[in-house]
């Protein structure tokens, strides 16, 4: 049963991402050039999107427990550190030189958009290659 609402969850969300125009890089990157051919609608998105989260977290946090799960599991780092920046840095030059980051990424490729084809291997390169160096750093390596 939670494969199944996680899967339509993440369908709806799909559909939103498309909607909203998210998995249009030239939307997306319009956007993001403030000097030159600005599209100020995504931000309303996103305005929406912080205010159904915000309200959200208000009304299921007061529940004991998530409908399919034995307990809420929230993050519960708080620090900033360089390791944070730097990918944050990375995730952001991404987006700004690509127009998309992994999940309209994902429904572009979908909707058999050229650029996620180029994207969508690079990302996953990137995430391959942090792992490997992550592994590489970490004091227990594998024998």
């Amino acid at each position: 049963m939670t494969f199944v609402v996680n899967l339509l969850l993440g369908l709806l969300f799909g559909i939103g991402l498309v909607v909203s125009g998210m998995s249009d890089p030239a939307k997306v990157l319009n956007f993001l050039d403030l000097a030159g051919t600005w599209d100020p609608s995504l931000a309303f998105v996103m305005i929406g999107a912080v205010l159904v989260a915000f309200l959200g977290y208000r009304v299921v946090l007061k529940r004991d427990r998530p409908l399919l799960a034995s307990a809420f599991r929230l993050p519960t780092a708080k620090d900033v550190d360089a390791r944070l920046l730097s990918g944050a840095a990375i995730f952001g030059i991404g987006w700004g030189l690509g127009g998309f980051c992994p999940g309209p990424a994902l429904t572009a490729l979908g909707l058999a958009a050229p650029g996620a084809l180029v994207f969508l291997p690079a990302m996953f390169a990137g995430l391959w290659a942090a792992r490997m160096l992550t592994l590489a750093r970490s004091p227990l390596k594998e024998a």
